[in-house]
């Protein structure tokens, strides 16, 4: 998460979507960067707007802009099985070694869902809170330059980040009715990617 006091803005940092090349690239100009632990760095709409919206508010006197970058779902997805196939989870439960793409897909639409395919949803990551607390603009991870050139007019400087944190490739192949399922149970991931600025 990153925070502007002067230009009253956060950009939230939704997990997969290349917040942390973002993180690197407009640290030093942040008031604040959350780097860690990734319950604080990644905090969804509902902890944002628990622990750190009264505090930013209340130093900014006023309202503060939140911005967030999500991601196609299904490319979403795909991030989080490549990332879960490194090394450092093998024979972990998180781990997707041996396990295909649709195999976690649809470990993903299970109830309950198998630790290697409990990601959380970006739907839901964003989701407003009664108070009124929620995301005033929503970037499509697809379309870098559109959030290049929000930040370009907020912040007054040009930014481009290199890519970080990549992830093996994969074959990310899935079964009609797998896509099918998919589509219609996290609705609201696809409606607010397709919704998105870019």
């Amino acid at each position: 998460m990153l925070f502007f006091a002067r230009e009253r803005l956060v950009l939230l940092s939704v997990p997969k979507t290349g917040t942390t090349a973002w993180q690197s690239a407009l640290g030093p100009h942040a008031s604040m960067v959350v780097r860690d632990p990734p319950e604080l760095k990644h905090a969804p709409v509902y902890r944002y707007n628990r622990f750190f919206r009264p505090m930013f508010e209340k130093f900014c006197d006023g309202p503060v802009e939140v911005v967030a970058v999500v991601r196609e779902p299904v490319s979403w997805l795909g991030s989080w099985y490549r990332f879960r196939s490194r090394p450092f989870l093998q024979g972990r439960p998180t781990s997707t070694e041996g396990i295909d793409f649709d195999a976690f897909v649809r470990g993903y639409l299970a109830q309950p869902q198998p630790a290697f395919a409990d990601v959380g949803s970006q739907a839901a990551f964003l989701a407003p809170r009664p108070n009124g607390a929620r995301v005033h603009r929503v970037f499509r991870y697809e379309s870098p330059t559109a959030l290049a050139d929000f930040l370009e007019a907020r912040l007054g400087r040009r930014v481009t980040p290199a890519q970080e944190n990549v992830s093996p490739a994969a074959p990310l192949d899935l079964s009609p009715e797998t896509e099918r399922t998919l589509r219609a149970a996290h609705a609201a991931d696809f409606t607010l990617w397709e919704a998105a600025e870019g």
